[in-house]
């Protein structure tokens, strides 16, 4: 595999910061960006620890137009589009403005993102690959976590419809599925739900939620399984479009998605 220039979005913490890690490690040019400035030099001072020069840190908001303006002058040729945020509860009553922000960050940012890096490659006719993060939960949805699950839906829509069409530049997109991975992300977008949920006025309760939660975080499994997946799969040039990992897991959706689709009402 030749040594890719790979550009990571939300690599402040989780599978973002331990990919371009291991990225960095195999030998492949890593710029990571983290979404707020006291996430740089915490990731800088790892890179420095393990000797990886090769690893560069910077700020990159992609809600930020000035940071996304900076971050189209870098050299890449690789984008793991994978920072994104969630916003935890029922669906069926959260408020609209939280699901309008989780959307701004999940799917309008990102795809803002991935049109200007398309676009500058296209125009300077240089090859390239994107690969989104999306979820599992962009294929079946469960109680609690619809709408970061819907943002992923979206995403994952957008990316087979780009693989499609940008495939005659030369240009390649992918998407990772993860499952349910102990990175605190899932306790965190958990915790989102009990800022605005009030047993007084919602009729879904905050203790039906925290059991649907629960059942959630028993299934968690080691983030380093999709670590070393990442690294293997973001800078390949072969690879298959949609990666759900565990793969075992593929087989759950598969059955899942049958079952949904002739379900009873």
């Amino acid at each position: 595999m030749n040594k890719k220039r790979i550009l990571i979005t939300g690599a402040g913490s989780g599978f973002g910061e331990g990919t371009a890690l291991g990225l960095a490690t195999q030998g492949h040019e890593v710029i990571a960006t983290v979404q707020i400035s006291p996430q740089v030099f915490p990731l800088r001072a790892k890179a420095e620890k393990l000797g990886l020069t090769n690893l560069r840190v910077e700020k990159l908001d992609i809600l930020d137009k000035f940071d996304v303006g900076a971050a189209l002058e870098w050299d890449f040729d690789v984008l793991f589009s994978n920072a994104a945020y969630g916003e935890g509860g029922p669906v069926s009553e959260m408020p609209m403005e939280l699901v309008r922000s989780n959307y701004e960050t999940n799917v309008f940012a990102p795809l803002d993102l991935a049109q200007k890096v398309v676009r500058k490659w296209v125009t300077s006719g240089q090859p390239g690959k994107i690969v989104f993060t999306t979820s599992v939960l962009s294929i079946i949805s469960v109680p609690g976590f619809g709408c970061y699950g819907s943002t992923k839906h979206a995403m994952q829509a957008i990316a087979e419809a780009m693989a499609q069409e940008v495939q005659p530049f030369n240009i390649k997109i992918q998407t990772i599925n993860p499952g349910a991975y102990a990175t605190g992300y899932n306790e965190t977008m958990a915790e989102t739900a009990f800022k605005w949920m009030d047993d007084t006025k919602n009729f879904i309760k905050r203790s039906d939620m925290q059991e649907a939660f629960k059942k959630i975080f028993a299934m968690e499994r080691d983030p380093e399984e999709v670590i070393e997946q990442l690294v293997k799969i973001v800078p390949s040039d072969v690879g298959e479009f949609r990666n759900i990992i565990p793969q075992f897991q593929e087989k759950a959706v598969d059955k899942d998605e049958q079952s949904i689709a002739h379900a009873s009402i």
